[in-house]
């Protein structure tokens, strides 16, 4: 991840007001590369504030369609999209959003022949997919390159978001060692949005070296008593994915 020397925008100015972030931050900001899996209720807010950061080049990747039963959460598109690609439509809201970054997006949905092309090496990933079979296969691209993981899941009022970079942390597997039986999960939009912005803030503190990462710890978000605990979690030395590391 290089740091630029170009000035740095008026835009910036409150969150360069931050302790400890100033022009050195942003510019690793401007620098980096994020990758989102997923541009619906995770990957809609956390996109977008991503952007709203400045991030450098940012890629999405979604092969599905916008769908009526989306816009509860996903906050990216438009009744008048209805049927219409949903990664064409992200970038085009998130270019416009901010036109002083580079956003990709790829109608595609994940598959093993084509991680690698869409996915690359970015500075970090944000795991905000529907379906447990994407995940893990993101998973292990993700060990097997060393990139690191923020992952999250919501159920109705219910959301998790934890900070995944083996051999310093677990993996998903060693969380979720079994594909879970694939439901249509309810989903509150206000609760996608807490959990996807909780992402985006994660993946900012990588960048920037600013804060503590959920490492080795699980957020809990219980939205029916607004309450948020922390789960220590740890790596499973029997892990189909992160146990041949070493650590």
């Amino acid at each position: 991840m290089q740091t630029s020397q170009a000035p740095i925008s008026e835009r910036y100015e409150r969150q360069i007001k931050l302790e400890n972030w100033g022009a050195a931050a942003q510019r690793k900001i401007g620098a980096a590369h994020v990758f989102v899996a997923g541009a619906g209720g995770l990957g809609s807010p956390a996109a977008l504030y991503l952007a709203a950061a400045g991030v450098g080049r940012l890629t999405l990747c979604d092969g599905d369609e916008i769908r009526l039963h989306n816009l509860n959460r996903q906050v990216l598109y438009r009744e008048d999209w209805l049927g219409e690609p949903k990664a064409a439509h992200a970038g085009q809201v998130l270019q416009a959003f901010n036109r002083s970054i580079d956003v990709q997006a790829y109608p595609e949905y994940l598959a093993a022949d084509n991680l690698a092309r869409l996915v690359g090496q970015p500075d970090v990933v944000i795991d905000a997919l529907d379906n447990y079979p994407s995940r893990f296969l993101l998973n292990r691209y993700c060990v097997d390159h060393g990139i690191p993981l923020v992952h999250a899941s919501i159920w109705g009022l219910n959301a998790m978001v934890t900070f995944l970079h083996p051999p310093q942390a677990p993996c998903l597997r060693c969380l979720v060692p079994q594909l879970p039986v694939e439901t249509a999960y309810p989903a509150v939009g206000a609760v996608c949005g807490i959990a996807g912005c909780t992402q985006a803030l994660e993946a900012l503190k990588f960048i920037t070296g600013i804060g503590e990462l959920l490492t080795n710890r699980m957020l809990i978000i219980d939205g029916e008593e607004l309450s948020f605990e922390i789960m220590q979690v740890a790596r499973q030395p029997d892990c189909p994915d992160c146990g041949q590391l070493a650590g």
